[in-house]
């Protein structure tokens, strides 16, 4: 499982031209998964994610966490983050989970982030646009069984 972090000032989810989702201040999300990854899996970076102290404390130092701040998370399902370009130039996704049990995965770990903080999805599978204002820009990324 890889959760791709970024802090955001304003961020948003549409399809086909219609807002789904957004957000004003928080976390946007780019999820993906693979073969072997867990309900275990989910519940660690969920509580890592929420822990993760990227946010500015009153010195202007990075210390402090989602939870102590506010704001909320715009969750995207990312397939691509398993890309490989090991051989040529166009990437093969061969170690992405399929569609069918990924979607099983993304919203589980959705609802583990609702547990601690608003958190809303984009559409599983579909052709999104997804307009980040990246804060910082501050992006990590989060990997399983690191």
């Amino acid at each position: 499982m890889k959760v791709l972090v970024q802090r955001s000032k304003e961020s948003s989810v549409s399809i086909e031209n219609k807002l789904v989702n957004k957000i004003d201040h928080g976390l946007v999300l780019l999820v993906g998964f693979t073969k072997g990854d867990s309900v275990s899996d989910i519940e660690k970076l969920a509580k890592k994610v929420v822990n993760l102290r990227i946010f500015d404390d009153e010195s202007g130092v990075m210390n402090k966490s989602i939870l102590e701040v506010g704001g909320e998370i715009l969750s995207i399902s990312q397939f691509t983050l398993y890309a490989s370009t090991k051989k040529g130039n166009r990437p093969s996704y061969i170690e992405a989970l399929n569609g069918e049990e990924a979607i099983k995965l993304y919203e589980r770990f959705n609802e583990e982030l609702n547990k601690y903080i608003v958190t809303k999805p984009g559409i599983f599978g579909a052709d999104m646009k997804v307009c980040i204002t990246n804060d910082g820009p501050i992006t990590i990324m989060l990997e399983s069984g690191l």
